[in-house]
């Protein structure tokens, strides 16, 4: 049930920074196709504020706050930038195209930061965060400031802090918990201080922003609205730098389930909650563990018999939220090798994606496929195909030069050296490679393929999970791979089939390909 027009509740502002702080984490970034398409997402989903990223930190983050501006119309947009004028100047020049621009702005307050970073008296610290709110001003209305390592930083100077930035014309003061270091009663406390000691904290919004080093990134989040806050900086999954940031689905899911706890809600459409949450994992490569509250594939899940009992008798008796509220489907068993296009595309788009006519005759082509080599096929190998084809095939490039797989063989034996040959084509060109590398036929597939596509390159990372259950399930392989040369070009790969091998290939070709659309 969607309480969002409950005039008895505030609304709560639910500003995401999946793009921003959610790329920070490792292995997590994405390109500009992928941006855009967790931007459209993010709106379809009903965010109130989408940050696109830090402008002035790279021509890559400055292009991508820009193109995300111009396409999303009904969020707010925001770059970040830290107080200084280059920075400001220079999220401006991104938002600029932004039907509702908002620049963050962000100076550090702590002791610990003022002595050891900064290097700054209190006064200097107020004098710049002032000047550098009103800069903002100068460019649009819609301005938020945040005090960074607020929960560490003095109350009596962070009373003044907000109360001289929302003077100069700070519409939004977030309050960050920058290294996840405060508890619930903590930050419950300091915005109740702030909104009862700054006398004009009625003309803007309290914001809060908080890490999960301690694990209690969510719970810090809802003390602040408790308290009166009326914004929460979040990210889907909890993604994010270190131990990751609040998870959108949540702090969302929360007050729409303990309304009668928080009195408050938001705008979220929470039936996209999981095709979001899948979205973005698929994109980064970051899996959401099983037993991720709202979104993991067991958050509405039960083996034991007391409770499959008590569910069927009434789904109240162990559920507390009805699973298709987040968007989750009632039957899992779907479709089968008889089952036809229109079938095909129903399920997909009960599943979050409207398929184009080329996107479903692609689907389709590998979902005939797979249901030769499957007996049962289930939501998630569905969703498993789609991501597959349509995600990952946006994400790589679109050049004539890139790889492609063709096929491999493969002998092994116990105590023997595996022996492979792969084969792969280039600009229709077929070559072919055999290894005998020892070590697994892991190790002998990714010496095939490096030395067919001659890169020096090293696998950092190899995961493999089952799509579903049973002995056909399709294997999902992610890799992340890195050039020796050059350190900082790391690329992830994503490849989906029955066959480990065959995913494993794909996932490497995915990762390579999107090597050479960045440095040919």
């Amino acid at each position: 049930m969607n309480l969002s027009n409950n005039p008895n509740k505030r609304m709560i502002t639910i500003f995401d920074t999946t793009l921003r702080d959610g790329e920070q984490s490792p292995g997590a970034s994405m390109n500009l196709p992928e941006k855009l398409e967790v931007a459209r997402a993010l709106e379809e989903l009903g965010v109130d504020v989408i940050e696109a990223g830090f402008p002035i930190v790279s021509q890559g983050d400055f292009e991508s706050v820009r193109e995300v501006a111009r396409i999303i119309r009904k969020a707010s947009v925001c770059g970040l930038a830290r107080c200084v004028d280059a920075d400001i100047d220079a999220a401006w020049d991104a938002l600029r195209y932004a039907e509702h621009p908002r620049i963050h702005i962000f100076l550090a307050t702590s002791a610990i930061h003022r002595e050891h970073k900064l290097r700054m008296t209190q006064e200097q610290i107020i004098e710049r965060a002032v000047a550098g709110v009103r800069r903002g001003r100068n460019y649009c209305e819609d301005i938020e400031f945040s005090p960074e390592d607020a929960s560490r930083t003095e109350i009596d100077f962070l009373c003044k802090v907000v109360e001289a930035v929302i003077d100069a014309g700070a519409t939004t003061v977030n309050i960050p918990d920058t290294v996840g270091y405060a508890t619930p009663l903590e930050m419950q406390a300091r915005i109740a201080t702030l909104i009862d000691r700054v006398p004009n904290i009625d003309k803007a919004i309290l914001s809060v922003h908080c890490h999960n080093d301690l694990g209690m990134a969510v719970s810090n989040s809802l003390a602040a609205v408790m308290a009166g806050a009326g914004q929460i900086e979040c990210t889907i999954n909890g993604l994010g730098e270190r131990a990751g940031n609040s998870a959108l689905e949540e702090v969302v899911m929360a007050m729409r389930t303990r309304g009668d706890v928080f009195k408050a809600d938001t705008r979220i459409v929470s039936q996209r909650l999981v095709p979001t949450s899948r979205l973005v994992s698929q994109i980064t490569g970051l899996k959401v563990p099983r037993n991720k509250a709202i979104v993991g594939q067991n958050a509405f899940a039960h083996e034991a018999g007391i409770h499959q009992d008590g569910v069927l008798k009434d789904r109240t008796t162990y559920e507390i939220m009805v699973p298709e509220s987040v968007g989750f489907t009632k039957s899992d068993l779907v479709l089968g090798k008889h089952s036809g296009r229109a079938a095909l595309a129903d399920r997909a788009k009960q599943l979050g994606h409207e398929l184009t006519t080329e996107q479903l005759t692609t689907v389709f082509t590998e979902f005939k496929k797979l249901a030769d080599r499957k007996k049962e096929i289930y939501d998630a190998d569905i969703l498993a195909l789609i991501e597959q084809q349509i995600h990952e095939k946006k994400a790589q490039t679109t050049v004539d030069s890139a790889w492609k797989y063709e096929g491999y063989s493969l002998i092994c034996s116990d105590g023997q050296s595996p022996r492979i040959s792969v084969t792969l084509s280039r600009e229709g060109q077929k070559t072919t490679f055999e290894s005998h590398k020892g070590g697994g036929p892991v190790a002998a597939v990714f010496s095939a393929v490096v030395s067919i596509v001659n890169l020096p390159l090293k696998l950092r990372e190899f995961k493999v999970e089952a799509v579903t259950g049973g002995p056909d399930a399709q294997g999902e392989v992610v890799v992340l791979v890195e050039r020796e040369e050059n350190v900082t070009s790391v690329c992830r790969g994503h490849g989906i089939s029955t066959d480990i091998i065959e995913a494993t290939i794909m996932a490497l070709l995915n990762a390579i390909n999107r090597m050479i659309q960045v440095s040919p």
